[in-house]
């Protein structure tokens, strides 16, 4: 047990601080306090000595330097059971804290700003107090050191009670290394980011826990939800949850699956999603239209499946969603009465996602590794027509072009190897994750049955034999767009000669593992 006798706080979060220096003070326990923090106790009433008068020195530089000065870290880094150590504090008249109550500058909170300037962002980076907290926790044997106010009641409690126990000590010690860890993180992404170095020579992430889970993809597998630091409008983790039971780890998947399908599209469209893969996807003039189509898709597959909608859920999709068992629909908004139907279903969960960004902001994206990870940003790779190229005798027709462009932003989002039927803005059977290309037609093929008949069909890598084609020819596949860059292409090229079939080479590659 060590006693708290001396205290330094200095917050920029001051939720809880004036209650926790009240129970200081009732405790005995002598407070040094910074700026802003030490105005703040002032105006309570409460004892409070300020930095300059401990160290002698007034803060300088705009406050950037107050607390760096050996009178303060003397008192935090000595070794109590050393007596040189303790010979030279009392030789040059420092006294040791017992407990550091610290939290950095607001540095990612700033630079969530639309507007913030580089300048008002590099003036929120903290260089005294975490110096204090590593400090501190650094020799958490002989003190305390607090970063978060969730933790205040407990070390008051133990604090009461004669002094704040070594288990509590060092927890709060890795937490603290936790804090300022997540801290330089979130500096180093954000000028790393602005100097567009996408694979810098060392690369520290920092996610913060937004919940605990029951268990990851199977119940014997440890889980949790992590968010990014920086609020990032449009996603999974800022969607806000109105309705049904709590999300699970493969809920949170699939659904962050489907919000990447779903904003590829501008026109009103809606995705289904089942095991990462979409199950059906539609695109329609109303979002009823859409839906219809995504469920005539695969009305099989999409039982218990996501479905993401790119418009505000209307009263006439709501009754046709409800009349099916979804696990989620995650939506930009809904109507009030969509709502009320909604809700109806216990268990269904609706997730208002806000308006979905315009542009979307590249990431990297993280796969670990035993002993590494891999890192690679993230496929945002979008076709023009005019960045195509037609290498049979036929070329595509305008209806075929509008399907072909379909088809290929839901190829995107298969499994490899993937491919893809679609008609009248609907995909009508979808391969994925097959070892081979051709086994993957194959089930496109028959999933598809007799609408395969005049479809289109996309491929999400090149064709290394003829075969696919020749299965296409053979279920009526009037166009098939593909990346091309096949030694054998040529053998490709002249099959669909041979069947009268439109091909198009994107000459961009969409593999997905």
């Amino acid at each position: 047990m060590k006693p708290i006798r001396r205290a330094l706080i200095s917050v920029s979060d001051k939720t809880g601080v004036v209650d926790l220096a009240q129970r200081l003070s009732q405790l005995g326990v002598e407070i040094v306090s910074t700026g802003g923090t030490r105005k703040k106790l002032l105006e309570e009433g409460l004892p409070v000595i300020g930095v300059s008068e401990v160290t002698g020195f007034p803060e300088i530089l705009d406050g950037r330097v107050k607390t760096l000065h050996p009178r303060i870290h003397g008192g935090l880094l000595a070794v109590r059971d050393r007596e040189d150590h303790i010979r030279q504090l009392k030789e040059r008249n420092i006294d040791c804290f017992d407990l550091v109550v610290v939290n950095l500058y607001p540095f990612q909170q700033t630079i969530a700003k639309p507007d913030v300037s580089f300048q008002e962002a590099i003036e929120n980076i903290d260089i005294g107090g975490p110096s204090m907290v590593r400090a501190a926790a650094k020799n958490h044997q002989y003190l305390t050191v607090l970063v978060d106010p969730n933790d205040y009641a407990h070390v008051l409690d133990e604090a009461a009670r004669g002094g704040v126990c070594q288990e509590t000590r060092e927890r709060l010690a890795a937490k603290a290394f936790r804090h300022t860890a997540a801290y330089d993180a979130v500096v180093a992404e954000y000028l790393t980011e602005k100097t567009g170095d996408t694979c810098p020579e060392k690369w520290t992430v920092t996610y913060e826990k937004q919940q605990e889970l029951r268990y990851g993809e199977n119940p014997h597998q440890d889980a949790a939800f992590y968010r990014d630091p920086v609020s990032r409008p449009g996603s999974l983790v800022a969607a806000e949850q109105l309705h049904g039971k709590e999300l699970s780890y493969n809920n949170i998947n699939d659904a962050d699956a489907a919000l990447g399908m779903i904003l590829e599209f501008e026109q009103p469209a809606v995705v289904a999603v089942k095991h990462m893969n979409p199950c059906g996807v539609g695109m329609g003039h109303t979002l009823s239209e859409a839906f219809q189509k995504a469920y005539e898709s695969d009305p099989v597959s999409i039982f218990g499946g996501i479905v993401a909608l790119n418009r505000t859920v209307d009263v006439k999709t709501a009754k046709q969603m409800k009349e099916i068992f979804l696990e989620i629909i995650l939506a930009p908004d809904f109507e009030p009465e969509a709502i009320q139907l909604l809700t109806e279903k216990k268990n269904l969960r609706l997730l208002k996602l806000g308006q979905l960004p315009e542009e979307r902001t590249a990431r990297l994206r993280l796969q670990s590794v035993r002993g590494g990870a891999l890192v690679q940003s993230e496929d945002q790779k979008s076709i023009e027509r005019e960045a195509c190229t037609v290498p049979t005798d036929r070329q595509p027709t305008e209806e075929e072009w509008e399907q072909l462009l379909f088809a290929w932003k839901v190829v995107k989002h298969v499994k490899s190897n993937a491919i893809v039927l679609a008609k009248g803005l609907q995909t009508i059977g979808i391969g994925a994750g097959q070892m081979n290309r051709v086994g993957a037609a194959r089930i496109a093929i028959e999933q598809a049955g007799e609408k395969v008949k005049g479809s289109v069909l996309a491929s999400d890598a090149f064709f290394p034999k003829q075969d696919t084609v020749e299965a296409a020819a053979k279920a009526g596949v009037k166009a098939i767009i593909q990346p091309g860059g096949s030694i054998r292409d040529q053998e490709s090229i002249e099959a669909a000669n041979r069947f009268g079939i439109a091909m198009v080479f994107t000459h961009t590659r969409h593999f997905k593992h």
